[in-house]
């Protein structure tokens, strides 16, 4: 591997809180390796709607490598195969949000992993990869790359959650039980597998390295959910109808803390007959979250709208009044970063967010107005003051803004193409795409 160069993390200049901020990257001029590559990325997502995934996918496609991505269908009718902006996406598997109890969610796991794997045994015979990029959750995703690692390719593990203490959170187990424990067995075991691995913030950067034998200071780093401004960016808005809207997008599960959200807007609906909370997504909470809504009152109040494209989304959130972010406090929540913060900081919409350890490392009150994690209460009596004082929303949105210039995916992307050609540059080996059959 190249000579290694430290990276400082980009000031936060609305906290005065110390960072882990020293990084190791490598390679001096990122830009393009030097020659294309074939490249392979892994997640059990919905490709169309996960902005992460697809800034890493379309950042390579437009400097000329070859994109393959296998990924999850929300319906039985959409294409298996598909050209998006460049990357050849896979659906493989039809994604099913009735997944309750433990068994049910590893089986739709597991069904996954070995589709993929003999989708790379397939794969094989066409394209020759020099890497393979895999999205976790589950982190044993890497192990279905287990050919294309024999034939040369380098494996990144991004771990965007850490699936022991998801799993605590999912389904209200312990940390002391052996399902847990085993978890922490299999993320030691991929970390090893992988070449390099990316964690999803600091605070779980250093988990990682913690306790993770294989994953050190030189082959890890944390890179955000940087938003992309292009598709994040502001035109105006359009919606003038006297209401007052809030604002949820994201997944609907336990550890984002909607019911808190819906409680609260129930505490305030007479004092502010105008306001409505507005959920955008899908997920396992959402019969609980309408049987909720329905028995405080408020299911005209608030309003469960689906999934919307990340484009949609940003016009969506412009329009908005104030964005709310009320996740929990649990062993999950408590370290899991939104950057549904960073995307409503850069539409120019004002948030109130729950007082997490995440959130409280990388944000303070100059630019997010925080409410007492798991407290309705709290969170109503946060709503009110922001809706009776536009001072105050205008405020935060404005130093939100100028806070999110060091924090968008322009300003970071070259993080992840200096780890790319740190593990491929100057390899001898697979063919360039152009040999590779243009269709999917």
């Amino acid at each position: 591997m190249s000579s290694n160069l430290s990276y400082k993390e980009p000031a936060n200049p609305g906290s005065d809180q110390t960072q882990m901020s020293v990084h190791t990257v490598v390679r001096e001029a990122p830009g393009r390796a030097t020659r294309h590559l074939n490249v392979c990325m892994i997640g059990y997502t919905l490709y169309e709607s996960d902005g992460r995934v697809m800034r890493y996918a379309e950042t390579l496609a437009k400097r000329g490598d070859r994109v393959d991505f296998i990924a999850l269908s929300k319906a039985n009718n959409a294409p298996p195969d598909d050209v998006l902006n460049g990357v050849h996406l896979f659906r493989i598997k039809t994604r099913s949000f009735q997944e309750k109890s433990k068994f049910a969610y590893l089986f739709g796991i597991l069904d996954f992993f070995f589709r993929t794997m003999w989708f790379l045994l397939w794969r094989q015979r066409k394209v020759r990869y020099d890497l393979v990029h895999v999205h976790s959750v589950p982190d044993f995703l890497v192990f279905s790359a287990w050919l294309p690692k024999l034939r040369g390719a380098k494996i990144i593990l991004d771990i965007h959650d850490l699936l022991p203490e998801l799993y605590v959170s999912k389904f209200e187990s312990s940390q002391q039980g052996l399902l847990y424990r085993m978890l922490l067995g299999v993320e030691r075991e991929s970390a090893a597998f992988a070449d390099y691995v990316i964690a999803a913030n600091d605070i779980w950067r250093g988990k990682l390295v913690a306790r993770t034998p294989s994953i050190s200071e030189k082959n890890c780093t944390s890179i955000l959910n940087f938003p992309d401004r292009e598709v994040f960016f502001r035109s105006g808005r359009t919606r003038h109808d006297g209401k007052f809207i809030m604002l949820f997008p994201g997944s609907l599960n336990w550890h984002q803390g909607i019911d808190i959200a819906v409680r609260a807007v129930a505490r305030i609906k007479d004092a502010v007959p105008q306001a409505e909370f507005h959920i955008y997504g899908d997920g396992p909470s959402v019969p609980s979250l309408t049987a909720l809504a329905e028995s405080l009152g408020v299911a005209d109040r608030v309003l469960i709208k689906g999934n919307r494209s990340l484009g949609e989304m940003a016009a969506i959130m412009e329009n908005a009044d104030l964005g709310i972010v009320p996740k929990r406090n649990d062993s999950f929540g408590n370290e899991a970063f939104s950057t549904k913060i960073l995307e409503f900081m850069m539409m120019g919409l004002p948030v109130v967010v729950s007082d997490t350890k995440i959130d409280r490392f990388y944000f303070n009150d100059s630019v997010v107005k925080f409410f007492r994690a798991g407290d309705d209460a709290a969170l109503a009596e946060a709503m009110l003051a922001m809706i009776r004082n536009p001072e105050l929303r205008n405020q935060l949105a404005q130093s939100a803004l100028e806070f999110s210039k060091a924090y968008d995916w322009e300003t970071n992307r070259d993080r992840y193409l200096n780890i790319i050609n740190s593990l491929v540059d100057n390899r001898p080996g697979a063919a360039e795409p152009d040999a590779v059959t243009s269709g999917a």
